[in-house]
Formats: structure tokens, sequence, C-alpha cells
């Protein structure tokens, strides 16, 4: 039972030295981090609309727009990795379903960008 747990040892000291650290980020940031918050700070970022106001308001779609197609090329770039990992074991029939997937992707993206869909107006 103790070799079985020894060899959770370097795992258990990552999780510690991960702990640690955010700890110690966190702790530092409040520290040195000035927090007097402006009138710039407090404007609406990235969503586009005032985050303490009425959730009843209407918004502009074009942020979740934005946000989906971020989604949909991150997802792809999560299925690359282990396509290129496992390419050669997968062979032709691997290689080109992915270049099936990427070329679908890319009419996507290119449909989007003609209908003007990456425009911020």
């Amino acid at each position: 039972m103790e070799t079985y747990l020894s060899e959770y040892l370097p795992i258990a000291v990552f999780f510690a030295i991960a702990i640690g650290l955010s700890v110690a980020f966190v702790i530092g940031s409040l520290v040195v981090g000035n927090q007097k918050p402006d009138i710039e700070k407090l404007t609406a970022y990235e969503c586009g609309f005032d985050a303490f106001d009425d959730s009843r308001k209407p918004f502009d779609v074009r942020f979740y727009l934005v946000a989906i197609l971020f989604i949909i090329f991150d997802l792809e770039i999560a299925f690359l990795f282990p396509w290129a990992v496992a390419l050669g074991d997968i062979g032709m029939f691997g290689f080109w379903s992915m270049m099936l997937f990427l070329g679908v992707l890319t009419i996507g993206f290119i449909y989007e960008w003609k209908k003007g869909a990456l425009e911020w107006e």
C-alpha cells in the first residue's frame, strides 16, 4: 500500500505548488495593485452593456456572435492537436476526414466573412 501512495507523491507536490503559487499571485495582486476604481474601470468591457444594470435590457447580439465564433475555432484547434499526434496511426482516411472537417469550417468562415458577421461597424 505504501508503494502505491509513494507514486502519488509527485502529483501531491505538484498540486501543493500550484495552489501555493495561485494563492501567492492573488495575494500579490491585491497588495501591489491599485484598488481605486475610477469611471473608466467601471465602464462596459467585453459584453457591451453595463454589468450592474437591469438584466432585461436589450443587448447587441454581435457580442454573442463573436463568442460563438471563438468557441467554434477554439474547438477546431482542440481537435487538431490529438489529430496531429495520431496522424501516423490513422492513415490517409484520418487525414482526409480532417481535411473535410477543416474545409467545412473554412467554407463557414468565408460565408460569415462575406455576410459581414465579422464587421463591427
